[in-house]
């Protein structure tokens, strides 16, 4: 995903919008005032001093200006929960003017993000204005707290005012429109990703894997193939891994049609291994009557006895009880427990009966 961005936050002075109002105190205005100035000249300690003693009455609009200045040299001293706490409580009052109040809520998004407390973050950012820093910000929020929902409109509006776009903001589009199963749009921005980087061969896995969780196997294959025909290696883990993705993601049969392809066209070496995983993902996928055929030609190979009883429990499951009653005669053949088998032997002559007793029954009427 999206890597984390640098934020150049510009230390907010708290600046002191009062306008001829004769609820502050003179004693009061001018601590604040040289507050503020000692803390433009980067003096800080000097500047909390200023307010340190003053005597200030519960609830008026004195005190909520001096937490809030005393708010601002705190994150200037880089004590970020003190600041938040002091902004806050300004900000509660309800004593501040329009403009302090929006400060207040932009600056507290801040702090929060910088806090890593992105719920709070994008709630006080809610209606700040959208610059680029504001987005960056509320983009990596949501993303932080799984909403990519949230993030994806964003990170589209963000982009769309870039005069260009870096490669990490294309790999974080391509992964949250994923995470929203949004294929389509993962294999545009795939796409742009893949132009810059033509001979990467990660970048063509990505987008057949990509096709595949959209369910195109067809398409995930021409994909591989048109790598292939480019001169790039695919190295057999990797083709591996996109068939376990297509399991993974509760798509088996595109993941069998996959292995298979793979294997007919030879960009993955046959084995053993492989042919058991085709079957068991056709067995998966319900697909019984090709799983049946895999699981044949795999017992055919090995031999053993568990293979030819899956084969014939898949033929059973498909009331092919003659093809089933071969299979544990195989399997019988090649050492699987003899209980066991004598039980399925006995419900399939049983089954194979039954359906025998009903198919006379509708010739003789």
């Amino acid at each position: 995903m999206m890597s984390r961005w640098l934020l150049t936050l510009l230390l907010v002075s708290a600046s002191v919008q009062i306008q001829a109002q004769t609820t502050v105190a003179p004693e009061v205005l001018k601590a604040l005032q040289s507050a503020q100035s000692e803390q433009q000249s980067g003096r800080l300690d000097s500047a909390q001093q200023k307010l340190a003693n003053l005597s200030l009455k519960d609830g008026t609009l004195e005190q909520a200006l001096v937490w809030r200045s005393q708010g601002y040299i705190a994150w200037a001293q880089g004590n970020t929960a003190k600041a938040v706490g002091l902004i806050e409580k300004a900000l509660a009052s309800k004593k501040l003017d329009t403009n302090q109040t929006k400060e207040d809520q932009l600056s507290l998004g801040k702090l929060y993000f910088i806090q890593k407390d992105y719920q709070k973050a994008v709630n006080y950012l809610a209606n700040a204005a959208e610059t680029d820093e504001i987005l960056q910000m509320k983009i990596q929020s949501w993303q932080r707290l799984g909403r990519y929902d949230q993030a994806l409109p964003l990170a589209e509006r963000y982009l769309a005012k870039q005069p260009s776009i870096d490669d990490q903001w294309l790999q974080f589009m391509i992964g949250a429109n994923i995470e929203l199963k949004r294929y389509k749009d993962a294999e545009t921005w795939q796409r742009k990703l893949l132009l810059r980087h033509e001979t990467d061969v990660r970048q063509w896995r990505q987008l057949a894997g990509i096709q595949q969780m959209a369910g195109s196997h067809v398409r995930a294959m021409a994909t591989l193939r048109a790598a292939y025909s480019r001169g790039l290696k695919f190295s057999e883990n990797d083709l591996d891994n996109l068939v376990a993705m297509a399991a993974a993601s509760d798509q088996p049969w595109q993941g069998a049609r996959l292995l298979e392809n793979m294997l007919q066209t030879g960009l993955l070496s046959k084995s053993l291994s492989r042919e058991e995983r085709l079957a068991q993902l056709y067995w998966q996928a319900r697909e019984r009557k090709q799983a049946a055929q895999a699981y044949g030609q795999l017992a055919k190979r090995t031999g053993k006895a568990q293979h030819w009883m899956t084969v014939a429990q898949l033929e059973m499951q498909q009331n092919n009880w003659q093809q089933g009653l071969t299979a544990l005669d195989s399997a019988e053949r090649a050492g699987a427990d003899r209980q066991r088998v004598k039980q399925w032997r006995e419900w399939a002559q049983t089954s194979m009966a039954i359906d025998s007793n009903k198919q006379k029954q509708v010739v003789s009427r």
